[in-house]
């Protein structure tokens, strides 16, 4: 499902901030990536999700060479194979709850189907704020719709980029939880990138940076 080979990224001449000789992961396997601050965490879940090219190495995701692609279809594919949780919820302010799933189904190029944003919504107990901006969410709720957003589409691949790390141990557990139930819900692999320590009792499969 996710095959990575003899991985380096570097900027410019400078030292690389990520060496990885090899990893794989499996259909629906669920994966902490643990490492500090610096390892190149983010840069690797960038690396697999086609938003940043290594300057080394082969990147295939689902039987597909992901670099080989244009920029416009890696960027297609991206939207409808794989859901992201970035660190920042990066919600449209300008737009309500509803309207920022739609432009992601819009972005995949996908039809919109407002019944299964609705679906969505009411499984991550957000249906009551469909019509609100994301200024009038608390924390918790905007973290909860970066979440349905990465699964609106049903993507093969869940990536989360310290999804705790402002969080405290009851609000961490949560988001640790909703992220692997939808993950098996859709038989989804999940990519969690963190430093927190705390997550890592959650997890068998392990790569540490």
């Amino acid at each position: 499902m996710i095959r990575l080979q003899h991985i380096i990224h570097q900027y410019g001449g400078q030292k690389p901030i990520l060496t990885l000789e090899g990893f794989e992961a499996q259909k629906g396997e669920h994966w902490l990536l643990l490492g500090k601050s610096g390892c190149g965490k983010t840069t690797l879940l960038h690396i697999i999700a086609g938003l940043l090219k290594p300057t080394q190495g082969t990147v295939e995701v689902l039987e597909q060479k992901l670099y080989s692609l244009k920029p416009a279809q890696i960027d297609r594919f991206r939207g409808q194979k794989i859901g992201i949780v970035f660190q920042k919820t990066h919600l449209i302010q300008t737009l309500n709850v509803q309207q920022n799933l739609e432009i992601a189904q819009y972005m995949a190029g996908l039809p919109t189907n407002r019944n299964r944003i609705t679906a969505v919504l009411e499984q991550l107990q957000l249906l009551h704020r469909l019509k609100h901006y994301p200024s009038q969410l608390s924390g918790g709720e905007a973290q909860r719709l970066a979440v349905a957003r990465a699964v609106l589409n049903e993507p093969a691949i869940l990536l989360a980029d310290e999804p705790t790390a402002s969080l405290d141990d009851d609000n961490a557990g949560k988001v640790i939880d909703l992220l692997k139930t939808q993950a098996q819900q859709y038989k989804a692999s999940l990519i969690i990138a963190t430093h927190d320590q705390r997550v890592k009792d959650n997890f068998e499969k392990i790569l540490q940076l």
